[in-house]
């Protein structure tokens, strides 16, 4: 694996990224429009809910507003991510090929992709961060804005995944949308959780951890190191799937 053509990889990812305008426009608008519609329609009353992932029992009161429109940001992250790390490895598959052949691992084009995939992750997290503070009064923004850097480190990975293991478009958002609509969208609202049957199956989904870390920075002075390391555990599995799949379907068969 040659740094040099890690950083050609990288570069051209990144070109092709930025002359696909709708992408970069659609990372601007939609979670602007997303939060603000939240902004607009959620209710004002003010709700106790437990923070699972702590190891006391701690329960905090918030208003619906501000508990929807962290969640949303969070949400609203990890969709994102995971649709463009899908796209990132299923657009470029037969320039790949061809890439490969030409002398280059495997490996350099899944770590560029991955590279290119943490710039992205650091831009939505760093423009969501500052927009939801806009909002709400994040209590700990930097915290929170890794929360979110988590939630799209876990979902990206689980992108690359998908991207590397399916090779048709439509199936493999089916995939990201089904998983993500599930557990990030819906399951991991601490509103639902707390009420939840089972919660146990609820803390073995992906955006779990990553979801408990943004939402304690946003609201607690409570430390959610735990939750921040089994984010990165989590992700780290996924991103090791994708590596080896990845790397099964480019490698040249003698």
């Amino acid at each position: 694996m040659k740094a040099m053509r890690i950083i050609t990889a990288l570069s051209m990812i990144l070109k092709m990224l930025l002359r696909r305008r709708i992408i970069i426009i659609s990372l601007l608008v939609l979670p602007f429009v997303f939060l603000t519609i939240v902004e607009l329609t959620a209710p004002t009353r003010f709700i106790p809910f437990r923070l699972a992932s702590l190891d006391v029992r701690v329960f905090i009161r918030e208003s619906l507003k501000e508990i929807a429109l962290v969640f949303f940001s969070v949400t609203s992250s990890g969709f994102l991510v995971s649709l463009l790390a899908l796209n990132l490895v299923q657009i470029e598959n037969e320039v790949n090929r061809r890439l490969v052949i030409c002398g280059y691992h495997p490996f350099d084009l899944l770590i560029s992709n991955l590279l290119a995939l943490l710039l992205v992750i650091l831009t939505i997290a760093v423009y969501i961060g500052l927009l939801i503070n806009e909002f709400v009064a994040v209590r700990h923004l930097p915290m929170f804005i890794f929360g979110l850097m988590l939630i799209g480190f876990v979902y990206g990975c689980y992108g690359l995944t998908i991207g590397s293991l399916i090779k048709g478009k439509l199936e493999g958002v089916f995939f990201i949308v089904l998983l993500a609509n599930i557990d990030a969208g819906w399951l991991q609202n601490p509103m639902y959780y707390a009420e939840a049957h089972n919660n146990e199956i609820i803390r073995y989904l992906p955006a779990y951890f990553p979801s408990q870390s943004a939402i304690i920075a946003a609201f607690t002075d409570y430390s959610g190191a735990n939750a921040r390391f089994y984010s990165i555990l989590y992700g780290t599995g996924f991103l090791i799937l994708a590596l080896l799949i990845f790397y099964n379907k480019m490698r040249i068969k003698k």
